[in-house]
């Protein structure tokens, strides 16, 4: 087994930021046309956008990600959730897949759009309001899910949705045909985070800090969960998640699942205070699955003693430094940016299809770090993540989710 999934080196040398970033860099905008100030971090991320883009192909090239250029030219605008295409993970992620596109597609173009309150139907309306200025529209976010008319009313436009599929206006899940909508199995990552935690724990006290309530972030944490209830099962350990009831977070169904949640992706300093919060309880190593809110963990972590944090959707390694030393144990990943940038070549190329679909550790979209120099984890550790992985691959693991039917409490370890 490979010490860092392909995936996770395509992820790690694409990007270097990371629902879980800390970065603060603002990556550039490529947009070549801002005839309409869509927003005010359109004219932000405008600057030193050459820098950017250079950087970014550099990094794709040592990846092994260079593709031939279609030669299109599209107008692109990404509509991301407060936290914007700078958070450090999620949205910037998905930004990075559009900036690889542009540098094989110097023509086109691309606008970030951030949608402010991060509500479902500010959220459509956003997406509806720009619609009519675009080839392709890139949507992140579970709030995004109700953009299903907008498409249909505009089916010369191809949408992009990540981490939701498309739903009518009774909320009932539907395929659109200019409607590609990618879901991760963002359990299988945070099963990775629980493993990680449990097994280099030494106060035997773990927790996970997430954003809101979203399918994607509940999957992060029950498969955290799950993970750690592996390794107290197959180690003979008695690892303990801590919760802070008053941070318990409601899904989508109004159901209270427990948690740590700070109730928004960009609230640093609430972050901070649950951070520090768990860290008084005794927890020292943290998985932190909450956008730019996790930046608040990432500092309590670092104004700690001995507190190692576990960073989310992309390698957030770099985030961690801390003078001499550096905070982060591992990251687990979520591989959006190749993702995006494969489906835009098919509306470049015109092979582009609509569907919905769920990418998981089989097609490499999910995993996590264990490349030497870009980790903290044991050798010891990476073995027994390495052999997991593999079951997870296989099926033979399946860890819980928000709606698989599987929930931590009924998870089995596979014998």
């Amino acid at each position: 087994m490979k010490k860092f999934f392909s995936v996770a080196l395509a992820a790690m040398m694409v990007v270097s930021m990371t629902a879980c970033g800390t970065t603060n860099e603002t990556p550039a905008s490529t947009a070549a046309s801002t005839e309409e100030a869509v927003s005010t971090e359109a004219a932000a991320t405008e600057a030193a956008a050459e820098e950017t883009q250079a950087a970014a192909t550099e990094e794709a090239t040592e990846a092994g990600t260079e593709a031939a250029g279609t030669g299109a030219a599209l107008k692109i605008a990404i509509v991301s959730s407060p936290s914007g295409v700078d958070d450090g993970s999620f949205n910037e992620d998905n930004y990075n897949g559009i900036l690889s596109f542009i540098e094989k597609n110097p023509e086109s173009t691309v606008t970030p759009v951030k949608e402010p309150t991060g509500d479902p139907a500010a959220a459509v309306q956003a997406v509806s309001d720009i619609v009519a200025d675009y080839d392709a529209i890139v949507c992140c976010g579970f709030q995004f899910a109700g953009i299903a008319q907008v498409a249909q009313d505009n089916p010369d436009v191809d949408f992009i949705l990540v981490d939701s599929f498309p739903s009518d206006a009774e909320g009932n899940e539907v395929e659109v045909d200019n409607i590609y909508a990618m879901q991760f199995a963002e359990q299988e990552s945070g099963f990775f985070a629980g493993m990680a935690a449990a097994l280099e724990t030494t106060t035997n006290k773990v927790a996970s800090v997430h954003g809101i309530a979203y399918p994607s972030n509940v999957n992060y944490q029950y498969g955290f969960e799950c993970g750690v209830k592996y390794v107290n099962e197959t180690e003979g350990k008695s690892v303990e998640i801590v919760e802070i009831a008053s941070y318990a977070g409601t899904d989508v169904t109004g159901e209270n699942i427990g948690g740590n949640y700070v109730g928004t992706f960009d609230d640093e300093a609430t972050g901070k205070v649950i951070g520090n919060a768990l860290i008084a309880e005794g927890c020292d190593i943290i998985f932190v699955a909450a956008g730019a809110s996790g930046n608040g963990v990432f500092t309590a972590a670092k104004e700690a003693e001995g507190v190692k944090v576990i960073g989310c959707d992309v390698d957030q390694y770099d985030d961690g430094a801390n003078g001499d030393a550096n905070v982060v144990l591992t990251s687990v990943l979520k591989v959006m940016h190749s993702n995006v940038e494969r489906v835009l070549g098919e509306v470049a190329d015109g092979s582009f299809a609509g569907g919905n679909v769920v990418l998981t550790a089989e097609t490499d979209s999910t995993g996590y770090v264990s490349e030497e120099g870009r980790c903290q984890l044991s050798a010891e550790t990476i073995e027994k993540i390495d052999a997991a992985y593999e079951k997870v691959k296989s099926g033979e693991i399946v860890p819980a989710a928000n709606f698989n039917g599987v929930t931590p409490d009924t998870f089995e370890v596979a014998e």
